[in-house]
């Protein structure tokens, strides 16, 4: 006789989750009837999730950061607002036992698996062990009790180097570290363990084996409470910086069916013998001889979700409110079908010129088109807070083939308006342009090869300096108004000085009596006719083509959008000259971005060499390294561990040495 299957009803879920997140699953638990909470910390009081949700409970902390780490206030959330269910969102909380364990013991439906499948299958050398026993590949590597520096260093002998420090907990490319010798494991160990501790609190690492540029494939699965499973499909995510991944899409240009039938059948193996539910990803290396090893798996929705829903014609979070029912799948292996090619972009807010640097601030202007999916929780005016991930908004295309998804996806991020913010979003158009993605030939080592490549100016280079002159011109407090047609009497030129892309521009710029702008650099010129001119956007004609831009002006700064390429301009016309330099040279290290101190590695007195790590900032959940400008001796630490920072501040004063002054 068969035991019947309990079943869990909801009527209100609670998101301990933010932005775009919340409000991806807001989105189907609004269609499916459920009603929604939002939480949020103190810097997302007026976040677009928080307002879109039918109620919303601070969770405030004295460090917004860990607001949404807070297993209590959440538990507390959800009892207050009389939500039913949590659905844990795919960041945060999503992968942690004792969160599902202390909703569960709650009286609340945990939507995700269960603490113990979590428990086993979340933390990666658990993990791996049970893939062994299975005889499932598995990256070589160590994953002692031992933790030791000593033992540590000894393991990573061992395996030879290069090898690869990742944290035991947690996913996102945190706590990651990729080691090329012994000199330089003792830094790298001590960063891998502090970003782990920040970000899951837990510094447990595990080694391994560095595999010489793979492929990232990853297995969608599911599985219910009924004893199903099935495999959704695989994702190729091997274009990643900072081991965090930039540009995703299913199918994979690597895997043939009948690999993706190994793939999938290891993967739906492995959930059945754990008794899973819910939805969860399992992650490969595939070299290039078609070898592929497991190396972990992450115990919740990915961000990436999006392509195997475009491809499948699934609602994965639909998925997860059914069985976190108790209702069954309602799927088998054979019902599941895939249609095209998907591909996704995380359009993120750093600047991919200064090593993928976390930018926060206020996105002064935000439009996206409407004709792909977009995933985001922005609008002008939203601030974008230094204590989160970097990813603002998920940017995703699908297509009969590869190449006309690819198309789309670049035509949509050419059409994306973000000002007020550095972003990724011209790199990720030389990504998708490049030949070596355009063949599907990407690998881990795609950025790493081609980065001068992905970096180079593009061809327009000097005509968007002369835009840039024009648009100064034209939007300055002082000019005149403009208006079509002639002019009564041609102006004076008008000098200005600029900075784009890391260079400096002296240009003049006169308007001529029948109404054209020509603007003159080095005794070349180039002219336009405007066209029309309003509400931040401009049509013009240059060398007999109608072209248009968007363009905001803000005090000193200029952002502007021209064909599908954003640039950001500082007006340096009544500016003084810069003596002092951002990255030391003056004696002075400054913060390179808002950030919070995990680490100071000097003390007032030591005698430092030019390049020496003094501190260690962490933004947006990655830790950054800030070094020492010039050889010489500490004179003042101006920061205290954990304090929080702003953009430009003196961290660190360093005394010349005579010689190397």
């Amino acid at each position: 006789m068969s035991v019947p299957v309990k079943r869990t009803p909801f009527f209100k879920i609670l998101i301990a989750n933010r932005g775009e997140i919340a409000l991806r699953i807001m989105r189907t638990a609004r269609r499916l009837g459920y009603g929604t909470v939002a939480v949020y910390s103190d810097a997302d009081r007026d976040a677009l999730h928080v307002r879109e949700a039918d109620q919303a409970v601070r969770i405030g902390e004295p460090l917004p950061a860990q607001s949404y780490l807070c297993i209590d206030a959440i538990v507390a959330a959800a009892r207050a607002s009389g939500a039913g269910a949590v659905h844990p969102g795919y960041g945060f909380l999503a992968e942690n036992e004792d969160f599902a364990k202390a909703c569960r013991d709650a009286g609340l439906v945990f939507i995700g698996p269960s603490p113990e499948a979590i428990e086993a299958m979340g933390n990666k050398a658990g993990a791996k062990a049970i893939m062994q026993k299975a005889g499932v590949p598995v990256v070589p590597g160590y994953q002692g009790a031992d933790q030791s520096d000593a033992a540590m260093l000894k393991e990573a002998g061992k395996i030879g180097y290069p090898v690869m420090i990742k944290a035991v907990a947690g996913g996102g490319g945190r706590g990651m570290r990729l080691v090329a010798d012994a000199a330089s494991f003792p830094d790298s160990l001590r960063s891998a363990r502090s970003e782990a501790q920040g970000a899951f609190g837990d510094p447990t690492v595990i080694l391994e084996r560095a595999i010489v540029n793979p492929r990232h494939i990853e297995i969608q699965v599911f599985g219910d409470r009924h004893g199903n499973a099935i495999h959704l499909g695989e994702r190729d995510c091997s274009v990643q910086r900072r081991h965090q991944k930039l540009i995703e899409e299913a199918p994979s240009p690597a895997v043939s069916p009948e690999l993706r039938a190994r793939m999938g059948e290891v993967a739906v193996s492995a959930v059945k013998a754990i008794g899973y539910e819910g939805a969860g990803t399992l992650e490969f290396l595939l070299d290039a001889s078609g070898a592929f090893y497991f190396m972990e798996m992450n115990t919740r929705l990915q961000v990436e979700h999006p392509v195997t829903e475009a491809i499948t014609g699934l609602d994965l979070v639909e998925l997860q409110l059914r069985v976190a029912a108790g209702e069954p799948l309602g799927l088998r292996q054979e019902d599941i079908c895939f249609s095209g090619h998907a591909i996704e972009v995380r359009l993120c807010s750093e600047d991919a010129g200064l090593d993928f640097m976390p930018q926060s601030g206020r996105m002064l202007r935000w439009e996206v088109p409407d004709i792909i999916r977009i995933e985001h929780a922005l609008r002008s005016g939203s601030e974008i807070p230094p204590f989160y991930d970097s990813m603002i908004a998920k940017i995703v295309s699908h297509g009969a083939t590869r190449d006309e998804a690819r198309s789309r996806l670049i035509s949509a991020l050419e059409q994306v308006t973000a000002f007020g913010v550095t972003t990724n979003q011209g790199f990720l158009i030389s990504c998708l342009r490049h030949p070596a993605f355009a063949k599907g030939e990407a690998t881990t080592a795609f950025i790493a090869d081609h980065r001068d490549a992905l970096l180079a100016p593009h061809a327009d280079e000097a005509h968007d300096d002369a835009l840039a002159a024009l648009l100064l011109y034209v939007s300055s407090p002082h000019a005149r108004p403009w208006r079509a047609g002639r002019s009564l009497a041609a102006t004076f030129p008008l000098a200005t000085r600029f900075s784009i892309a890391g260079k400096t521009h002296e240009i003049e710029v006169v308007r001529e009596r029948d109404g054209g702008y020509v603007v003159s650099r080095n005794g070349e010129t180039v002219r336009f006719e405007i066209e029309a001119l309003e509400d931040g956007d401009i049509r013009f004609r240059h060398d007999g083509v109608m072209q248009s831009a968007r363009f905001l002006r803000r005090d000193d700064r200029l952002f502007f959008l021209h064909r599908g390429i954003p640039a950001e301009v500082l007006d340096l016309t009544l500016a003084e000259p810069q003596s002092a330099t951002a990255s030391g040279g003056d004696g002075k290290v400054r913060a390179a971005m808002n950030g919070r101190v995990v680490a100071l590695l000097v003390k007032p007195g030591e005698k430092v060499a030019a390049g020496q790590p003094v501190m260690t900032l962490e933004a947006m959940k990655m830790e950054h390294v800030h070094k020492a400008g010039v050889a010489g001796t500490v004179s003042s630490i101006g920061v205290a561990e954990g304090e929080q920072v702003t953009t430009g501040r003196i961290v660190v004063e360093i005394e010349a040495d005579r010689q190397a002054a």
